[in-house]
């Protein structure tokens, strides 16, 4: 039957566009190098039961829409049976219209689930639960199945430093996967001094995974460069770091060493000193990317947690996390400058929350990018609340009106989701729709294999040769 929403040419309004994606863009493999999949299930090869368990565990945009709804929590988090969450799903989806998620509903069930002939609602949902359902128990519908259909060759992960990586040993001893699973290391917990019980927790779990005590602030850091160590020889290339604001406040090693041991001895610290602290921190973690020759991302701008009730039912990463306004240009600059006065800048990737920082953002990167590589300084894909066409398309344009689209390391899903994959799909048709439009326009010459070009390094190419995957890559075709 004929495909109901997602055609052929969805998205791509123009001929030229059209062109663009079918001819070089489509059939690239994927490079996700950022995203919350868990190693665990990759390594076990985890087979979802059903629809529910791949689709809507985990996945807070969903969430955040059924509430909208008026959907109860017992059908989203709560006691409810996957077939009654997923019916809760289905009677959202028709409300969702104009929202993203309409497009990546039916996206996600058309690849890999090859469903495409009808809309998700109450009426369909009986039929869409019993075939994907019966898909799912194939062994192309594993999580391992799932990353081939559609041609995923590497993954980054998000890891804690105290985390033992036994499930990045375990795919990279599987020689019949051929998907490479790099870790990233993310040392969040670290700088997260505002619950002393659970920063102490952490340091304590740091203290086992790097074989040492930490006393005092010193060691702390020792401790951590040997977790940084550790990762790199498990394949790790890239940091990613989760802030509200960049700390970039001056400060004293004497001041940080008091500050490391008051909290080790179970006293709070107040927020003047702990700015200084994470300041401190971050500084020593972008020295170690740097020596390493590693990549560090700096996402920014998030309010995370806001609701009160939420999270002490729910705990963090349950939809209660929305865009932030505070200061940015002026602390990220002080921190990029800091780091490249010495010389020590890693390559960096920034990604910001409030579009009203896009501008600042894409004049930013242009500051600092030394010539040493193209596009050493990256303005990283719209993130969260802006991967969406209109916040996709923003980025795209202000990338290019203020640096060099052409450099541009693309797409990435951030998502916790097996199914998510068509998001780098999604990114594709929009930036061949963008750039089609303007060749039908007379805006760029009708050169295909000039803008086609442009269009293959964008969602493949310049993402490898960036992180320095060529040679793991080298026998992709």
């Amino acid at each position: 039957m004929a495909d109901v929403l997602i055609t052929e040419n969805f998205l791509l309004e123009t001929p030229s566009g059209v062109r663009l994606y079918h001819e070089y863009a489509r059939d690239l493999p994927i490079v996700d190098y950022h995203c919350h999949l868990p190693p665990r299930d990759m390594a076990e090869d985890r087979r979802f039961a059903n629809l529910t368990q791949i689709w809507l565990a985990g996945d807070h945009y969903k969430w955040r829409a059924m509430r909208a709804n008026g959907v109860a929590e017992r059908y989203i988090t709560g006691d409810a049976s996957d077939e009654e969450k997923f019916w809760a799903w289905a009677e959202t989806v028709p409300k969702t219209l104009r929202n993203p998620l309409y497009h990546w509903t039916h996206m996600e069930l058309k690849r890999p689930l090859g469903i495409s002939d009808r809309l998700l609602g109450p009426d369909t949902a009986r039929g869409i639960w019993t075939e994907c359902n019966a898909r799912l128990a194939q062994p192309e519908f594993s999580c391992r199945g799932i990353l081939r259909q559609m041609r995923v060759v590497l993954v980054c992960t998000t890891d804690d430093p105290t985390d033992s990586l036994q499930a990045h040993r375990a795919i990279a001893a599987d020689s019949s996967f051929g998907v490479r699973v790099l870790p990233t290391f993310r040392p969040d917990r670290a700088l997260a001094v505002e619950s002393v019980e659970g920063f102490n927790a952490w340091v304590d779990r740091l203290e086992r995974a790097a074989d040492m005590e930490v006393r005092h602030y010193d060691a702390l850091v020792e401790a951590i460069a040997r977790r940084h160590e550790y990762f790199h020889r498990m394949g790790c290339r890239l940091s990613d770091h989760a802030l509200e604001t960049m700390p970039a406040e001056d400060y004293t090693l004497a001041d940080v060493r008091a500050a490391f041991a008051r909290l080790r001895r179970g006293v709070g610290i107040g927020p003047a000193e702990a700015a200084r602290f994470k300041a401190a921190l971050l500084y020593e973690f972008a020295l170690m990317d740097h020596q390493k020759g590693w990549t560090q991302q700096f996402h920014i701008g998030a309010l995370r947690n806001t609701n009160t009730r939420g999270w002490r039912s729910l705990g963090p990463d349950a939809g209660f996390d929305s865009i932030a306004d505070g200061p940015v240009a002026r602390p990220l600059a002080r921190f990029l400058d800091r780091l490249d006065r010495q010389e020590r800048l890693a390559r960096t990737i920034l990604y910001n929350l409030n579009p009203a920082d896009n501008a600042m953002m894409a004049a930013m990167i242009g500051n600092f990018q030394d010539g040493s590589i193209p596009g050493k300084i990256q303005w990283g894909s719209a993130w969260w609340f802006l991967d969406q066409k209109d916040g996709i398309e923003q980025h795209l344009n202000t990338l290019s009106n203020l640096g060099l689209l052409s450099r541009f390391v693309g797409m990435l899903t951030d998502s916790r989701s097996f199914l998510s994959y068509t998001r780098h799909e999604y990114f594709r048709r929009i930036l061949c729709n963008l750039l089609g439009r303007d060749m039908d326009a007379g805006l760029l010459p009708r050169d295909f294999e000039l803008v086609g070009g442009m269009v293959r390094d964008i969602c493949y190419h310049n993402a490898v040769r960036y992180f320095g995957f060529e040679n793991l890559l080298a026998n992709v075709a």
